[in-house]
């Protein structure tokens, strides 16, 4: 939101009181209070008659510093708020004449009290962040709505990036942008998002989380050229600076502070196989899509329902469709014999026609509104009403609808929707902000269905797909990308977004290969099954079109037969990246800068990413196989042609089908597993651990973990010279040592 005209002029229905110096402070145990005034304070007669705002610094952890800044402080401040964990930082507090710093771990708030020199400096060590000062924390009254305001605009440097803010298919660098944090659906193709988190990182290795689910409002050097505003309604604001040192250092310390993302079964790395969306489809017809992947030794792990498992207009009623499914448990058992684990859609949503409208409203488990009537829409289902998650009763009820299906053999559930959630006339029982509940309504949705498959499935074997999310929705994996075009643009939209939420911590990531809308060409099919099964999670899946590669050519059967088994034989790499992104907090798809921080060429780049820690992956946009990317410093192999590529420079080159640049990072050690057939095997047995471009005098590391990811193998290999010298740990039995690149190499295993 814009406050002013320009620079100097403040928008003429706006009344602002910036904070203008520092007046006072307070000390109460680890808390240091503020006061200051919205003018200079020349004599006593200056204190009268004038605004005065309240800032205060807290740390919930070490290197992690909360400002709150609060003009009417008798004003309600209601909730929900955002889950923060608290740990016990040391905090020093020190004051002279001119200044007052506040400091957890390295980090530094450094307040100015010298007359007219309003502003607080953010310092990692000394090192400057970023900074509040001359007219950026405010609170501003609208005198046409009455609406008040809180403000603030922290300091963008010279060659400073800004990332994040959830999932946006807009621009990977949020620099010039104006971003409002609203849960809505509205496509790939749009600046409006499923997934708002106000928290964004820098390349300068900090980052900023507003703590507010509401309508928050950011201007990124969009208003102020020098400076990223953020501004929420009402007489408070709150918002922590977090300093990891680096990108990922912040990333992991966000994660710290708002929760780890849980690990998702193996399994869950598979090939996921949907209905689609509105296509026609009974048991014969899914039976005939099992049937021919497995005709066409086309590994397939998953099998998803899409809505219509359900009756339509009885959405939700959590009961299969009799005329489409008559024996749903039999089915079900049918296609676990086979290997199979079973998805199915649903959503919070409760249509008029389900019984489950009239069970809801008799007790009281549906939203209502303020009069308490239960708040209706006919957008989506007729007669919609909403499951009102603040009730813990609804909560119970709610979950023991699912409890039903997971008892008749559903696996996991596609967590769709969460997003079309009113604000106006509405009284939660908890008595929660309705606003704020727009964005947070789907934390406590998903939090309840993966509470229940934890409960019922067991830690390790709980997975969603969720569409929406908020700040700590990353601890209930994993997230869906968006109703993708079945176009290349819509491919790298896609492709964006998800690099700007792995940098909120969403560590397992999936999209709609060969997109949503429209049914994509052979061509595009084919590109999109490279990039789909070389992410965390993969999911076929469409709107009016089924999506079995037969439906599209033969060859295209090939390509996604390879890189299915591709994704399979990775799994001991990826399953301990996995388990790095649970532990740590380093989602799985990273963005090229998070990894390589000091790489300025890596700052801007959005088609490319690491998959994990040593995998580069850069997906093909073009029908000519045309691709250009930047390959970081060292020598990198391909590992799908085996060619050397060396680094510091860009690449431009032309793939088919069957190949694309897929590269190992040099100095690293690559498990590849035994079994291409599936995502779930013993990962130690009969590995194969790759040596890439060991350079004398380097060291490299891994480790290889079982399913529920406990390390049961672990790897050190030193190259001196032309040897090689490997020392491993636990189950050294049946692993092979091999070397990749050009270089031969005598390998010595003690």
């Amino acid at each position: 939101m814009k406050f002013t005209d320009g620079y100097w002029s403040v928008k003429k229905e706006m009344t602002p009181l910036y904070a203008v110096e520092y007046a006072d402070s307070r000390r109460e145990g680890d808390e240091l209070t503020i006061y200051a005034p919205a003018k200079h304070i020349a004599s006593r007669g200056d204190s009268l008659n004038l605004g005065m705002l309240t800032i205060r610094l807290s740390s919930p952890m070490e290197d992690v510093i909360k400002v709150s800044v609060v003009h009417f402080e008798g004003t309600a401040y209601q909730g929900p708020f955002v889950e923060i964990n608290h740990t016990s930082p040391h905090v020093c507090i020190e004051e002279t004449d001119d200044f007052i710093t506040y400091q957890s771990g390295s980090t530094k708030a450094v307040v100015d009290k010298r007359p007219n020199s309003w502003g607080i400096r953010f310092l990692d060590g000394e090192r400057e962040l970023t900074n509040t000062g001359f007219r950026n924390m405010a609170n501003i009254l609208n005198n046409e709505t009455g609406r008040k305001y809180t403000v603030d605009a922290l300091a963008i440097d010279v060659d400073e990036y800004i990332y994040g803010l959830g999932e946006r298919f807009t621009p990977f660098v949020k620099n010039g942008q104006v971003v409002d944090m609203w849960n809505e659906d509205g496509g790939t193709a749009s600046e409006i998002s499923y997934k708002n988190i106000p928290f964004y990182i820098t390349n300068k290795g900090y980052g900023v989380l507003l703590d507010n689910e509401g309508d928050a409002s950011y201007e990124i050097a969009s208003e102020k050229v020098e400076r990223i505003q953020f501004s929420v309604e009402g007489e408070r604001l709150d918002y922590y600076v977090i300093n990891g040192h680096t990108p990922k250092g912040t990333i992991e310390k966000y994660t710290e502070l708002t929760g780890k993302p849980a690990l998702p079964p193996a399994w869950s790395f598979g090939l996921w196989l949907t209905t689609s969306f509105t296509t026609n489809y009974d048991e014969k017809t899914t039976s005939s899509f099992i049937q021919g992947m497995a005709d066409r030794d086309i590994p397939l792990h998953v099998f998803h329902f899409d809505c219509f498992w359900m009756e339509g207009f009885e959405w939700c009623n959590f009961v299969w469709d009799p005329k489409t499914f008559p024996d749903p448990k039999g089915m079900l058992e049918r296609y676990h014999q086979r290997g199979l684990k079973i998805c199915v859609w649903i959503n919070p949503y409760i249509g008029q026609k389900s019984p489950l409208f009239a069970e809801g409203m008799k007790h009281g488990y549906l939203v209502k509104k303020e009069n308490g009537d239960v708040w209706q829409t006919d957008m989506w289902q007729a007669g919609m009403g909403l499951v009102d998650f603040t009730n813990p009763e609804a909560v119970k009820w709610y979950q023991g609808k699912l409890k039903t299906l997971l008892d008749m053999g559903v696996d996991c559930f596609k967590t769709d929707f969460g997003e079309r959630i009113p604000v106006k006339d509405i009284a939660y029982y908890d008595g929660s902000d309705p606003v704020k509940m727009h964005n947070y309504y789907t934390y406590l949705y998903n939090k309840a269905v993966f509470e229940l498959l934890v409960q019922e499935r067991g830690e390790g074997e709980a997975v969603l797909f969720a569409r929406s999310a908020t700040v700590g929705g990353q601890k209930f994996p994993a997230h869906w990308g968006g109703d993708c075009s079945a176009s290349y643009p819509s491919m790298a939209e896609t492709l964006r977004s998800g690099l700007s939420l792995a940098c909120g911590g969403f560590g397992f990531w999936s999209h709609d290969i060969s997109g949503f809308e429209n049914t994509a060409s052979a061509d595009i099919y084919k590109r999109w099954c490279q990039f789909g099964l070389l992410s965390s999670h993969s999911r076929l899946h469409g709107s009016t079109s089924y999506r079995v590669p037969w439906m599209f050519d033969e060859e295209a059967c090939d390509v996604l037969r390879k890189f299915v088994k591709l994704k399979c034989s990775l799994m001991p790499y990826l399953y301990r990246q996995a388990v790095i992104s649970h532990e740590e907090g380093t989602p799985m798809m990273r963005p090229m800068f998070v990894e390589f921080p000091e790489d300025r060429t890596c700052e801007t780049l959005d088609k490319q990413y690491m998959l994990g820690e040593s995998l580069l992956v850069a997906p093909i946009f073009k029908e000519s196989g045309e691709v250009e990317y930047y390959v970081p410093e060292g020598t990198w192999q391909n590992l799908l042609t085996g060619e050397t590529v060396e680094g510091k420079t860009w690449h431009k080159e032309t793939y088919d089908y069957f190949h694309m640049p897929l590269l190992v990072r040099p100095n690293s050690i690559l498990a590849v597993g035994s079994d291409s057939s599936r995502p779930d095997y013993d990962y130690a047995e009969g590995v194969t651990l790759y040596l890439v471009n060991l350079e004398d005098g380097k060291e490299a590391e891994t480790v290889v973990t079982d399913l529920q990811g406990n390390t049961v193998l672990t790897v050190k290999a030193r190259r001196n010279g032309k040897t090689v010298t490997v020392c491993a740990e636990g189950r050294t039995e049946n692993v092979t040592y091999q070397v990749m690149g050009k270089e031969e190499l005598e390998i010595v295993v003690k």
